[in-house]
């Protein structure tokens, strides 16, 4: 049982406490969400507190000083039973959100698998939200028994994990990150090893009629979902990895890793705030403001060495070959063997954005392809991706990143969608390494869906009948993989089972929404813009 403090101005706060503390939400109304202490430190005689908002995205978390804490409903940590360690010394803990978590979830699993003894194990205390990741979908379900006459036309098959909540609001998709990107709800679902089927709706060669402006209503059946998905959807490959990964083993995180350590980063004309931990050199940490090279990004400790640093520096665009240019963006192909101190600089600012994926030195099996915006001054970085060389699993993109001041303009879509056209150019169809952050699922989300209702409303009738159209083929054309074609059709709702066979319902109001959303992306890529020539990286003399 939790303790709670009867008097808060004679108790000690310390690290692994919670509390309410007070913020503003989106709204600029006051709030008091609960939070654990995870550092303490003084200040000019006084005191600060690194806070964690429980069940909240990371990078919300900050320094607060008392006078927001509620110190009425202050909780001290529990102590685990002490516990042998390695050297056979008794050894104790304060426990912490995650753990607490991650035990929980390892008991459900043992109840899961684990004959019934007569005994009832324990079950997580803490709200648990269903996460609808693309990849992540309920066990094949049978088909039930379709009804018959009016009703079999109405029968609408519902995505197999649909939260209709889920994305009511930008707080909600920071409470969704935490589940997503932590690692502490991954794997609710044991895998079963020897058991693989291939995913299909009724095969994927099977011809999917295509209905227009049909509401559909009424009964509701599940279609079986691909279980090829489940080993990629907690991002833990079920076999050894030959090549890099750039997936963050949550395991090992402790005190240090989960609190910011950047406090401003100047980048050219920007400043910006860093939202997770990134490990570059301690001796910068301290600093109010740390200075990059907006061209070579390299990181520089004061003004002064910056302005040095500039009259030397030649770059004036990322290193490595422009591959691509429309106007005023660019696409820069950067070898990660090539040019390992810029791929090592990068990786470093873009931890800085990014939680759920760790840090490599050794950049060597890794492409980037860097996004820039061109002016007078030159080349200056939006964002990036990077892949793998040789990927066994068909990951086309390991990371991917549009830096704060340039979200919200389409350059994310475009990052996604010059990713597939590369995939066009390799004749492969790719899908991203899992598992996405919650601003990368909704960005994904959003492309699939445009681009496959983009395919399926450009469909023309053949000799009078209703278009149709195969899994496999909406996946040649967009190089968008079988699965995730799948999860993005269940998403939208639009498969429904008629007659022995599986159509596509396409409302008036997707059709709709569909167009006011083209109608705002202004930016697409021009195939005939891009010049590469794929390399066949398993001979091992191209490296």
């Amino acid at each position: 049982m939790t303790k709670m403090a009867d008097n808060g101005s004679s108790v000690e706060i310390v690290e692994g406490c919670r509390l309410p503390v007070l913020r503003k939400n989106q709204e600029h109304e006051d709030e008091w969400p609960l939070a654990e202490i995870l550092s303490v430190k003084e200040v000019s005689g006084r005191k600060l507190y690194y806070v964690h908002y429980i069940d909240f995205n990371k990078r919300l978390d900050e320094w607060v000083t008392s006078d927001r804490l509620d110190m009425k409903k202050l909780q001290f940590p529990k102590k685990e039973a002490k516990t042998p360690t390695k050297n056979g010394l008794p050894g104790s803990r304060p426990s912490s959100p995650e753990r607490e978590v991650r035990k929980s979830l390892d008991l459900n699993l043992q109840s899961a698998t684990a004959p019934s003894r007569g005994k009832t194990l324990p079950t997580p205390k803490r709200k648990v939200e269903t996460v609808p990741l693309a990849t992540q979908v309920s066990p094949a379900t049978p088909v039930p028994s379709l009804p018959s006459s009016a009703e079999a036309s109405q029968a609408s098959v519902f995505p197999a994990v649909r939260d209709t909540n889920t994305f009511k609001s930008r707080e909600d998709h920071d409470q969704l990150a935490s589940l997503t990107t932590n690692g502490t709800a991954r794997r609710l679902i044991p895998a079963q090893p020897g058991r693989k089927r291939k995913a299909n709706c009724g095969g994927t060669d099977e011809m999917i009629k295509v209905l227009q402006y049909n509401n559909p209503q009424s009964a509701s059946v599940f279609l079986p979902p691909p279980e090829d998905s489940q080993d990629s959807s907690d991002g833990i490959p079920s076999a050894p990895r030959m090549t890099g990964s750039l997936v963050s083993d949550r395991s090992h995180d402790d005190i240090v890793t989960r609190m910011k350590n950047i406090e401003c980063i100047e980048l050219g004309r920007h400043r910006l705030k860093p939202w997770y931990f990134s490990p570059y050199p301690q001796e910068l940490t301290t600093l109010p403001i740390l200075y990059l090279c907006e061209f070579c990004l390299k990181y520089l400790k004061s003004l002064k060495c910056l302005q040095r640093h500039l009259t030397k520096c030649n770059l004036r665009h990322p290193p490595g070959n422009e591959i691509y240019r429309k106007g005023t963006i660019s696409f820069f192909e950067i070898d990660g063997r090539k040019n390992k101190t810029y791929s090592q600089n990068l990786c470093l600012l873009a931890k800085c954005f990014l939680d759920h994926k760790t840090l490599y030195y050794d950049t060597d099996p890794f492409l980037f392809y860097v996004m820039t915006e061109y002016d007078s001054k030159g080349f200056h970085i939006v964002g990036y991706f990077s892949k793998e060389k040789e990927s066994t699993e068909d990951y086309n993109v390991a990371c991917i990143l549009t830096l704060p001041p340039y979200q919200r303009r389409g350059y994310g879509k475009l990052l996604i969608e010059f990713s597939y056209e590369l995939s066009k150019v390799e004749g492969k169809t790719g899908t991203p390494e899992k598992p996405l952050s919650d601003l990368g699922l909704l960005s994904y989300r959003s492309y699939w869906s445009q681009t496959i209702l983009e395919i399926l409303m450009d469909l023309k009738p053949d000799n009078g009948e209703r278009p149709q159209i195969t899994i496999n083929e909406i996946s040649e054309i967009t190089s968008v993989k079988k699965e995730d074609v799948i999860s993005t059709l269940q998403y939208l709702n639009l498969i429904n089972y008629y007659k022995g066979q599986y159509i596509l319902t396409l409302s008036e109001d997707i059709v709709e929404g569909h167009e006011r959303a083209m109608q705002k992306r202004h930016l697409r890529i021009d195939p005939k813009c891009l010049h590469f020539t794929p390399k066949d990286w398993s001979k091992r003399g191209k490296w």
